[in-house]
């Protein structure tokens, strides 16, 4: 059952933040070790953003649409929990009470009384494209990063530290540089960032986009690696690959290993980007921070990736026939890696495509193990994997159709596994009667069982609210207020 939480907060509805205020949106040209803070403002509620893309003429509206805070599945984390404070951290997209900007949000719930901050508002980032959205890192002492992405080169992206350690009233502006060619340079746009930290550094994988040289001229995802012992200073750029059109990646970080999966975007259509086109699945990792790079039966491999056929491929669905749509990565207690995944046969929406299929793929005793697990009705259906125990597997993802019958998202379920993959059970429906598809449900790092998935909800093929839940382990759902009482 869905209860809405409700809070003794006055409030105040708030002005909306222009670009730049506070210091948070302006980047000097030198980079400097100058930290200035800014205080945060706090705002009504909790609201999300809703983003549609690539009108499609047609019944369901858009290749893909719906409240999009959480989104997309290429950025994470989202949300940390830190034992040390017993508190979960979290950002998301969000938007002002006209829906007519981005608006980059941070909060914490408090598990020792049961209640939410009031969320703050860290920057406008002068778009409505969710593409922007924010993710969340933490590093030793407990300070909250917030790195606020962009969707290309169109927009800058930006790096807030919390003044103080825990606590989400006031930020920083962080002039981070990274090396190129022995110099540093502003670092001032990244796309598609999933960043971690491992006790001692940051280690970020993300999107550079470069001018296409195919032979359609379209632009290429590169995927990359970088990392940061404070923030400021990055490593120079490791392209990981470039195949063709590029790349989506997920990736994710256990004890010592750092994993990513990631598909490619062929080049055989003039009509059709790669992007819409994405097919095979690739794994690589490395154990010692990303100097040196594996396949998952630790073959070495040399970085940039050259062939589509290589010693990363996992399964070759491009002769198959079939797309591939990355959900979650996680491991086991040995680091093995297990890839959470969607295939289709084509990118539009509505049933001609069907069937979307959830799969799974296991390194185990020296193989892939694949396995299906349920069927959804759209490519952008994106859930959680949990692996709570080597007995024990879950998935928390919208598998059931929802009120908007395929377009993003849907009535979420609870499926588990415990004999590691090879079948699943449903277990459990966590929404019903919704009026919204619920949409992009997201693990937490080290996630607490009172805070243990966050998302978004919204209407599937027109402009709408978007409102925010938490779910408990147990599978008990609670809205956000979308005005703090």
């Amino acid at each position: 059952m869905i209860r809405c939480l409700f809070f003794s907060f006055s409030f105040f509805l708030l002005l909306l933040l222009l670009i730049g205020i506070g210091g948070g949106c302006k980047r000097n040209d030198q980079p400097t070790q100058e930290i200035s803070g800014f205080p945060l403002q706090k705002f009504s509620g909790y609201k999300g953003i809703w983003y549609s893309n690539q009108p499609s003429n047609d019944e369901y509206v858009y290749k893909y649409s719906g409240g999009l805070g959480t989104y997309p599945a290429k950025h994470n984390p989202f949300a940390i929990y830190r034992e040390e404070v017993n508190k979960t951290f979290f950002c998301y997209g969000g938007t002002n009470d006209s829906s007519s900007t981005l608006l980059h949000m941070v909060s914490l719930f408090d598990h020792a009384t049961n209640t939410f901050a009031t969320p703050r508002i860290l920057l406008d980032k002068g778009t409505k494209d969710a593409h922007d959205n924010p993710v969340i890192s933490m590093d030793r002492e407990g300070y909250i990063w917030i790195f606020s992405t962009s969707h290309g080169v169109e927009r800058p992206s930006f790096i807030h530290r919390s003044s103080k350690p825990y606590e989400i009233d006031q930020f920083d502006n962080i002039h981070a540089v990274q090396l190129m060619e022995g110099k540093e340079i502003p670092l001032d746009n990244f796309s598609y960032l999933q960043v971690w930290h491992d006790g001692s550094q940051f280690l970020a994988f993300l999107t550079f986009y470069r001018p296409g040289s195919g032979p359609y001229k379209r632009q290429v995802r590169t995927i990359n690696f970088m990392k940061s012992i404070d923030g400021i200073h990055w490593s120079e750029i490791q392209r990981l690959s470039a195949l063709e059109e590029g790349h989506y990646q997920i990736s994710n970080l256990h004890a010592q290993t750092l994993g990513t999966a990631f598909n490619y975007h062929p080049a055989n259509s003039a009509e059709v980007n790669g992007l819409n086109q994405r097919t095979n699945l690739y794994y690589l990792q490395s154990i010692d921070g990303g100097k040196s790079w594996q396949s998952a039966d630790q073959q070495d491999i040399t970085l940039p990736l050259q062939e589509v056929q290589n010693k990363t491929l996992v399964k070759d669905y491009e002769s198959e026939g079939l797309l591939v749509y990355l959900k979650d990565l996680a491991f086991d207690s040995d680091g093995n890696p297990v890839i959470l995944h969607l295939t289709s046969s084509g990118y539009e929406a509505g049933p001609s495509n069907n069937p979307r299929t959830w799969r799974t793929a296991y390194w185990t005793a020296g193989q892939w193990q694949f396995s299906e697990i349920t069927t959804s009705d759209n490519n952008y259906d994106m859930g959680s994997l949990y692996l709570i125990s080597d007995s024990l597997w879950q998935i928390i993802a919208p598998t059931e159709s929802g009120p908007q019958a395929f377009n993003p998202g849907g009535e979420l379920a609870l499926w588990e596994s415990k004999n590691q993959g090879k079948s699943w059970t449903k277990q459990m429906q966590l929404t019903n009667n919704s009026l919204y598809n619920h949409t992009y449900v997201r693990r937490p790092v080290n996630a607490h069982p009172d805070f243990w998935g966050i998302w978004a909800d919204g209407h599937g093929r027109q402009a709408s609210a978007s409102r925010l839940y938490i779910s408990d382990q147990q599978g008990e759902v609670r809205q956000l207020p979308v005005v703090m009482e």
